[in-house]
């Protein structure tokens, strides 16, 4: 920040204590974002950027969209194997194409209302959700001209464009959503890295591995300061414009960080209501469920499962895939139902691309195109949902798509988030079935 603008802020403020105390503090504190290194959280590095934003540049949502529903998306790395996911154990095809790989009729579990198909032996936490009404799965969800570059595919379905070029379509939700304003915590990724599907032009994700990671850089914050945060919020509340107003929301910005990670690192620190198994996609589940249990006012949370870039001895490690997948994502529905929340929250499950249909010489599978998409929640239509691809009419021996996974998007966007799906999707896709 350059001298000048000190000195406005400084002319600008009076000479009353309180005000004087504020511009102090951001003297001290507020400099410390804007010279804060790569080591430093994410969130803290926005919210330094947000103190340069233009003076009432505070987050307000569009009327109409509903401020309880709450995404959390889940990401399947490196292209889950879905016909041993979603097993079409009644096609003599899906054993004649894998000898070596397919999982036998005996063990496969029984999807509810679905004669011919069922579910890996392993995910029997997915089973119990399907059987409770809280699951479905979508088949054979791709797009047309599939790419089968993990990098490429993957930015195709965060941009919702088969350029893999632009925005991701979550940011653009925010960017849509909230008058193109920033809003700070709106989106959390667990992880060392915030994905291009929160990116927008204006909304920028918060991202962190663990509780001690998310940690503000700046000092505590006392009682004189805390009055002075109120005073701050009811000129909000009240639409009155002082000539202190930039000094205000560079101070609201500030303490909007320190709140903000104070009030994330409380609440990740909490027992969960649960026992969760282990596993890495547990643990992130186990960190949103419990900032989801504090009533954070974040609208979308991303987590990832890697490893399933199956190429060679696909059994053993799709298994314990499975095993986990299902594990978590039974284990944060029953946290969630303990929160009273399973009316407000969705789940989203989805992979880059699907396997190819034969397995290779190596006991695996290489990159496919069609994969199904597991949708949990309250609104949901439990069951498999869609048509499953044909294992004979095929391209290039990949599967065909049934159901373009911008529809789902529409889906979501429109009757679960209460947006304009267009705006967001570039253009108007019908919208899926899933509700």
């Amino acid at each position: 920040m350059s001298h000048n603008h000190d000195h406005e802020y400084e002319s600008t403020s009076s000479t009353g204590s309180t005000d004087a105390y504020s511009r102090r503090l951001f003297m001290q504190q507020g400099m410390a974002f804007l010279s804060m290194t790569t080591t430093i959280p994410m969130f803290m590095q926005r919210s330094a950027e947000g103190i340069m934003l233009p003076v009432g540049s505070l987050v307000t949502s569009q009327a109409g969209i509903p401020e309880d529903h709450t995404l959390v998306v889940i990401q399947l790395a490196g292209g889950n194997d879905g016909l041993n996911t979603v097993i079409p154990y009644g096609d003599r095809a899906y054993y004649n194409s894998r000898p070596g790989i397919a999982i036998d009729k005996a063990t496969a579990l029984q999807i509810p209302g679905a004669d011919g198909y069922g579910l890996h032996p392993n995910l029997t936490g997915l089973l119990d959700l399907m059987d409770n009404g809280q699951a479905a799965i979508m088949q054979g969800v791709g797009y047309p001209n599939p790419n089968r570059s993990h990098f490429t595919s993957t930015d195709i379905w965060h941009t919702a464009n088969q350029s893999a070029q632009g925005y991701g379509w979550l940011g653009k939700y925010f960017d849509n959503t909230c008058a193109g304003k920033p809003n700070p915590t709106g989106s959390i990724a667990i992880g060392n890295k915030a994905p291009l599907a929160l990116h927008g032009k204006t909304q920028k994700a918060v991202n962190f591995e663990t509780e001690e990671l998310f940690r503000w850089a700046g000092g505590t914050v006392d009682n004189s300061l805390e009055k002075s945060y109120d005073t701050i919020n009811r000129k909000e509340s009240a639409g009155t414009n002082t000539k202190n107003s930039q000094l205000d929301f560079l101070l609201r910005t500030s303490l909007d960080a320190q709140v903000s990670s104070d009030k994330i690192r409380a609440a990740v620190s909490k027992q969960p209501l649960v026992s969760y198994p282990d596993g890495k996609l547990a643990q992130q589940l186990q960190l949103i469920g419990s900032m989801i249990r504090a009533d954070l006012p974040t609208r979308v949370y991303y987590a990832s499962l890697g490893g399933f870039d199956t190429h060679a001895n696909q059994l053993n490690s799709h298994a314990n895939l499975m095993q986990q997948l299902g594990g978590a994502l039974n284990a944060f529905q029953k946290d969630l139902g303990k929160q009273g929340n399973t009316g407000k929250v969705m789940t989203m499950v989805f992979s880059e691309f699907g396997r190819r249909v034969a397995q290779n010489g190596s006991n695996g599978t290489d990159h496919g195109t069609a994969a199904p998409m597991i949708l949990i929640g309250d609104n949901v239509q439990p069951g498999l949902l869609g048509k499953h691809p044909s294992l004979t009419n095929l391209d290039e021996g990949d599967l065909k798509f049934n159901t373009d996974f911008r529809e789902v998007y529409a889906a979501i966007l429109e009757e679960y988030m209460g947006a304009d799906s267009t705006a967001i999707l570039g253009k108007k896709y019908k919208k899926a079935s899933i509700f």
